[in-house]
């Protein structure tokens, strides 16, 4: 399974992250709703006894694709 926490995707940004998530509470929403994301599509893609569909895990990656374009936005206008 890859890896997709937002440090390993934005390795530059991983001072930022840290210290956007710290003080200001719109990136650290973006933050939590998007590892909360990331961490389920890694439950189903690791064989986890829940199951769910191949449209559902489609549609979390696309949320989570979502996600990292607004994060990657919020990083650069910050």
């Amino acid at each position: 399974m890859e890896n997709h926490t937002l440090t390993h995707e934005f390795p530059e940004y991983e001072v930022k992250i840290r210290n956007l998530k710290a003080a200001d509470e719109s990136f650290k929403k973006l933050y939590v709703n998007y590892e909360e994301v990331n961490a389920l599509i890694a439950h189903y893609e690791d064989g986890g006894e829940n199951h769910t569909t191949d449209e559902h895990l489609t549609d979390l990656r696309r949320k989570r694709v979502h996600l990292k374009d607004d994060i990657y936005a919020f990083l650069n206008q910050h």
